[in-house]
């Protein structure tokens, strides 16, 4: 298996390709049917994204927030690639959405980020910390602890391993793959008060075998 130690030049040249799979794989449905069910959403959410890609993950939650008759007090979403960003950009004009910040971004440099982009209430990140390096898995998730206010959560939706995604995720997309364990040691010494793993809903089963779904509170 390969893990490519340039997730940038991946994804500069394969944007689009990934947001044809993830559309196949039903994934944007599945992380709005999660977020539909969660009691994480309120009114008033200060929410950052963590490596948006193409938006996958603020659109399902932006959609469960009106679904659900809330309005979100600040949407900021950061990405490392800025063919991923331009491709969410495109998304939010055509879709004539107003109100999400995007930024440039590397989850291990946060203090390039806005002085602003701080104390949230809700951290959410998808399929991107499977590009860290292992030996630095522990300081991203320390980073993105140091985001939240006081009382915040953090969700991460993270690929699991097993002999279906080390064949479709783990070489194809040149990722690495986790194991429950493994995340549990790693946010055991990244600094969260609690974890816990959660479920997609029974609507979005099929996802199930893809990924972890971890919820944290600072």
């Amino acid at each position: 298996m390969s893990i490519t130690s340039n997730p940038q030049g991946l994804f500069s040249k394969r944007h689009e390709s990934y947001d044809r799979f993830i559309r196949l794989m039903r994934y944007p449905q599945g992380l709005r049917a999660f977020f539909l069910a969660s009691p994480l959403l309120r009114a008033d959410l200060r929410v950052l994204d963590a490596g948006c890609g193409t938006g996958a993950v603020t659109l399902a939650l932006r959609g469960a927030l009106m679904r659900r008759g809330f309005m979100p007090a600040r949407l900021h979403a950061f990405d490392l690639t800025p063919a991923m960003l331009d491709h969410f950009r495109q998304t939010l004009q055509c879709r004539t959405i107003e109100g999400v910040e995007l930024a440039q971004g590397n989850v291990l440099h946060l203090d390039a980020l806005p002085d602003s982009w701080t104390d949230y209430d809700l951290v959410v990140s998808a399929s991107m910390l499977e590009y860290v390096p292992r030996h630095r898995f522990v300081e991203a998730l320390s980073s993105l602890r140091a985001r939240l206010d006081v009382g915040g959560s953090l969700v991460l939706f993270i690929t699991r391993r097993n002999p279906f995604t080390r064949l479709l995720i783990g070489r194809w997309w040149q990722s690495n793959l986790y194991s429950a364990a493994e995340l549990s040691d790693a946010f055991g010494r990244s600094g969260w008060s609690r974890f816990t793993f959660q479920s997609f809903p029974l609507s979005a089963r099929h996802l199930t075998p893809w990924g972890h779904i971890v919820e944290a509170q600072r």
